[in-house]
C-alpha cells in the first residue's frame, strides 16, 4: 500500500479530544495541565504529541486556535483578500493555496457514463482522508470518520452519479502527499485540480483558493467579491458543496463573528486544520 507517512493514529484521536475541550473552555485559557488531564495524559506527554503533530506546543496550539484569534483574522480579512487578488497572489502567504491550478471538467465530461474516477484511503494529520482522482488532476478529497470507509465513498459518489469509481492507491497516493506534506507545495510544479460544479460553486470555490494561509473570510465576503452581495446564502451553499476538501480551503470561512460554522467533515477537524495551518503559516 502507497501512502505518506503520518504521525501515529492516536494523535490525532487525542488531539480532537483535546480541541472539544478547548472550545467549550476557551475563555477560560486551559492550562495544559487541564488539557492533559482531560485526555488522560500527563502533561509532558501531551507536550510531546502536539509537538509531534503540529510543530508548536499546546499553549501556541491553544492560541492559534481560540475564537479571538479567529476574530482577529476575520477583522482583517477583506482587507487580506483584496490584497491578494490586487498582487495576482503574489503576496507573502505564497505557500499551500498558491501551488495549484486548476480547470473546470467540461459538461460532456461530466456526463459521461464511461468517466472512471480513481480513489484510495490515505493518512493525513486530520484522520483519514480518501482521495479521489480524474485522469487529469484532483477531483476529490474528504475525511473518513471512525473508521467508515463506505460512507466516505458513498459521500463522493453522490458528487459524481453517472461516473466509475475505481480503487487504485497507486494513482492517488502521490495526490495526497501533494496535499498533505507541506515539502510537497512547489510552486514550479503545482498541483491540478479538476473542479467539477456550476459555474457559480466553481467561482465560489476559486475565490477560497485566494484566502492565505493563516487567514479567514466570510461568505458575506465572498458575495461580495463575487459582485452579488446579496448572496450570501448560496455561497455558504457553494462552500458545503466543496469536493476537495482542505486543498480549496472551505475551512477558513467563518461567521460573520468570527464564530466557527457548520463544516461537512466535522468543527473538531475544521479547529485541528485552522490551528495546524496557524503553525505553517
Amino acid at each position: 500500500m502507497l501512502d505518506i507517512p503520518t504521525p501515529p493514529a492516536g494523535d490525532y484521536a487525542t488531539i480532537r479530544r483535546a480541541l472539544e475541550f478547548v472550545t467549550k473552555r476557551w475563555r477560560d485559557q486551559p492550562s495544559v495541565e487541564d488539557i492533559a488531564d482531560h485526555v488522560g495524559l500527563s502533561a509532558s506527554h501531551l507536550q510531546y504529541v502536539f509537538k509531534r503533530w503540529a510543530g508548536l506546543t499546546p499553549k501556541a496550539f491553544l492560541q492559534a486556535i481560540t475564537i479571538e484569534r479567529a476574530r482577529d483574522l476575520l477583522r482583517d480579512s477583506a482587507t487580506v483578500l483584496d490584497a491578494s487578488y490586487e498582487v495576482g497572489l503574489s503576496g507573502p502567504g505564497r505557500l499551500h493555496d498558491l501551488f495549484v491550478t486548476h480547470e473546470r471538467l467540461t459538461p460532456g465530461d461530466y456526463r459521461r457514463d464511461d468517466l472512471v474516477l480513481s480513489y484510495g484511503f490515505h493518512g493525513s494529520p486530520f484522520g483519514e482522508a480518501i482521495v479521489v482522482a480524474a485522469p487529469r488532476g484532483l477531483a476529490g478529497l474528504g475525511f473518513v470518520d471512525e473508521g467508515d470507509r463506505e460512507t466516505a465513498l458513498a459521500d463522493m459518489r453522490r458528487r459524481w452519479p453517472r461516473a466509475q469509481f475505481a480503487p487504485d492507491e497507486a494513482t492517488t497516493a502521490p495526490l495526497a502527499r501533494r496535499a498533505f506534506e507541506p515539502e510537497q507545495w512547489r510552486p514550479d510544479s503545482p498541483l491540478k485540480l479538476i473542479m467539477i460544479g456550476s459555474d457559480f460553486e466553481v467561482r465560489v470555490w476559486e475565490t477560497l483558493l485566494r484566502v492565505p494561509l493563516g487567514c479567514a473570510t466570510t461568505y458575506g465576503d465572498i458575495a461580495a467579491h463575487l459582485g452579488k452581495p446579496t448572496a450570501a446564502r448560496a455561497v455558504g451553499a457553494a462552500v458545503g458543496k466543496n469536493p476537495i476538501s482542505f486543498v480549496v480551503p472551505c475551512h477558513r470561512v467563518l461567521g460573520r463573528s468570527g464564530a466557527l460554522t457548520g463544516y461537512h467533515w466535522g468543527l473538531a477537524r475544521k479547529q485541528a486544520i485552522i490551528g495546524w495551518e496557524a503553525g505553517k503559516a
